[in-house]
């Protein structure tokens, strides 16, 4: 059985896979575009994005605008015809500014989580830019929906469900996280029943992704007969050629193992999945005092930060590895190999379809 497409509005993706969004720049042109010219969504992640620009440093603001820009149009040249999308934290300080830049340069969709993206429809009025919240409930979709038809009179073109195997900030508190009592294969019909009056009421049907933990094409097939329309991944896309991360920072997916991946407190307050490091080990033990404030985050104080994430994340990225901060989903032990997108993405089709195939 073939796989369904994923379609959101006029979009058509013919592999119902999003790319998830990976900062600090690992998943930016490179990736995003590869995944797009296969059929999948592809998604730039805007935090920090511009930290490779010469004046990142002394004029962070300005460097994001103009590196998010960049890779959007490089991203566009290489995948002239896919579909592109931009991962947004409601979180971040320039959230608004981010937000009117992927308009300004037409992305297909803009993703959004790390907090509720309330305003988000009033930012994208007047383009053809979709909006997609992440959302951990169907709580918070019902939220979330609700502001936006009253406000805006507009419901999400697509909601992503992001469970509590993710990689990265995850949406639960830790307790959550430990009695093991919230899965996605809950959640996502929850939330499926929380955007049905939504959907009545505007005659529209609004597609439902699940995201967190989901590995191979057994685990997209469950999912999609679960009545989620398609899935979102981030972590096996790490190991692939086109992840525009550093050699070594693929290597340790590639050498981790479950024993050293661990839920982490990082400095926005909400809870993390990473890789158990020097750099763990360090934060553990004390606080690593910021020598500079990007002033990346809303809801971060650099005077009583555990450490300044974004030094971190981007030491990560660049390649060095036990100094820096990697986020993975729960899976990321799983990975042997790098590979290339094409062949990932053939692999997980042809395993859903056979998977698909046998449950009719």
């Amino acid at each position: 059985m073939k796989l369904p497409p994923l379609i959101i509005g006029e979009l058509k993706a013919e592999v119902p896979i999003i790319q998830g969004g990976m900062g600090v720049g690992v998943s930016g042109w490179k990736l995003s575009s590869a995944v797009a010219n296969e059929g999948g969504i592809g998604v730039i992640s805007g935090v920090q994005i511009g930290y490779r620009e010469p004046d990142f440093e002394t004029n962070t603001k300005e460097a994001n605008i103009r590196a998010l820009k960049k890779e959007i149009r490089k991203a566009r040249e290489i995948s002239p015809k896919g579909i592109l999308g931009v991962n947004l934290m409601v979180a971040i300080t320039n959230y608004d500014d981010m937000v009117k830049a992927c308009v300004e340069e037409q992305v297909d969709i803009i993703i959004s989580g790390a907090g509720l993206p309330l305003s988000l429809p009033k930012l994208v009025e007047g383009s053809n830019t979709k909006i997609a919240p992440i959302v951990s409930s169907g709580k918070a979709a019902m939220v979330i929906t609700k502001q936006w038809t009253k406000k805006y009179s507009r419901i999400p073109d697509v909601v992503i469900v992001e469970g509590p195997e993710a990689g990265g900030h995850l949406g639960f508190d830790l307790e959550q996280l430990g009695s093991g009592k919230s899965s996605l294969k809950d959640i996502v019909p929850e939330v499926i029943e929380a955007l049905k009056p939504f959907e009545e009421e505007y005659g529209k049907k609004i597609p439902v992704v699940a995201a967190g933990g989901i590995y191979t094409g057994e685990d997209i097939a469950e999912f999609l007969k679960l009545g989620a329309a398609g899935v979102q991944m981030a972590t096996r896309f790490v190991a692939t050629e086109e992840c525009d991360a550093d050699i070594n920072y693929k290597k340790a997916y590639v050498n981790s193992d479950e024993s050293n991946i661990k839920i982490i407190r990082s400095p926005v307050g909400l809870p993390g999945r990473a890789v158990k490091n020097n750099f763990i080990d360090h934060v553990e033990k004390e606080r690593i005092k910021p020598d500079k404030c990007y002033n990346c985050l809303k809801k971060c104080n650099p005077k009583d930060t555990p450490y300044c994430i974004s030094k971190a994340l981007i030491e990560a990225v660049k390649g060095n590895v036990e100094q820096g901060l990697i986020f993975v989903g729960s899976s990321a032990y799983k990975i042997d190999k790098i590979t290339t997108v094409k062949d990932l993405i053939s692999e997980l089709v042809g395993d859903a379809e056979k998977y698909l195939q046998k449950g009719l």
